[in-house]
């Protein structure tokens, strides 16, 4: 968060987009592959491949085999994961017992799933494939999990990195590797904000337990404000911005915003460490270890901590090489 790499990044999306940085920009995504593609286009081929929860469903061993699965292996797995439709964005949720499936959720319309649809959805599916792999193929069933919820944030940002590959499209940029140092680092420093105010929310909420809605709303607020005058106006150049305190997860699943940032790190980690390697193979071989610490389950899996300094050093090696 307090980086320099922060406003050397900053300057390059100023550049990128050909004016000053607005408060909306923490959400910038114009370092993603999608970024330059046509959301129409893309949107008419999901709704083709997946009109229906049933073919989204039908077709799990498929995406399983171009990660890199064994046409047995991706059978396996995708015959325990079933598709529903939400109402809501989209949701995972794992089985406990090895007689249920995990079940995926993503709003799938009457004319198909729509891009936006199908990027959350693949998202999803790299929660459930951890979810089934940490269920059924756990040697005790009390480990069984991952060790906190950054690691299946993690995995499924794994997956969902790879949607566009999922569909066909391949990305030829010489610059991907740095794109998406660049796209990590970014999403990092926007969550990150949300979950100091998480934090920071929660802290005053345990202490002032009958506040109002009215009171926890200005709150809320002034949290927010706070946290973006330390860490967003040296870079945005404005205060008082109450931009972070949009998101619901802060009430309707407390203490959860910080999964996502430490996810972010860990999926890195992780995509360093699998580069040039089966993808499934990693996958399985990382999520057998089961629900131990944190850091044990980092050592054992990558060989190091959860850190921030890989996406800090290859943002630093992506700013200098970024044609």
């Amino acid at each position: 968060m307090s980086s320099p790499t922060v406003k050397k990044v900053a300057e390059l999306i100023k550049s990128r987009l050909g004016r000053n940085l607005q408060p909306y920009d923490i959400w910038y995504d114009g370092f993603k592959a999608r970024s330059g593609m046509n959301q129409d286009e893309l949107t008419a081929i999901t709704r083709s491949k997946y009109p229906t929860p049933a073919a989204l469903e039908a077709d799990i061993p498929n995406i399983l085999q171009k990660l890199g699965y064994t046409p047995e292996r991706a059978n396996y797995i995708g015959e325990k994961i079933a598709v529903d439709g939400s109402r809501g964005a989209g949701h995972a949720w794992g089985a406990a017992m090895k007689s249920d499936k995990a079940r995926l959720r993503s709003r799938i319309g009457k004319d198909g799933i729509d891009y936006k649809g199908y990027n959350i959805a693949v998202h999803e599916l790299g929660h459930n494939v951890e979810q089934t792999i940490t269920l059924y193929d756990m040697d005790y069933y009390m480990l069984y999990g991952v060790p906190n919820t950054a690691f299946t944030e993690a995995m499924a940002f794994i997956f969902q990195q790879r949607d566009l590959m999922l569909l066909g499209k391949t990305n030829d940029d010489p610059n991907a590797k740095y794109l998406h140092a660049l796209d990590n680092f970014w999403s990092c420093y926007e969550i990150m904000g949300v979950s100091i105010m998480d934090m920071r929310v929660w802290k005053w909420l345990y202490a002032n337990p009958n506040a109002s809605s009215e009171q926890l709303k200005n709150e809320v607020i002034r949290v927010a404000k706070d946290v973006w005058n330390t860490y967003y106006a040296p870079v945005f150049g404005m205060k008082d911005e109450p931009i972070l305190a949009i998101y619901s997860h802060t009430i309707t699943n407390p203490l959860y915003l910080s999964a996502y940032p430490i996810g972010h790190l860990i999926e890195f980690q992780l995509e360093q460490f699998a580069d040039g390697k089966n993808l499934s193979s990693v996958i399985d071989a990382v999520l057998k270890r089961g629900r131990i610490t944190p850091t044990q389950w980092m050592m054992e899996a990558v060989g190091t901590a959860v850190s921030t300094l890989p996406v800090i050093k290859a943002t630093e090696e992506a700013l200098i090489n970024l044609k």
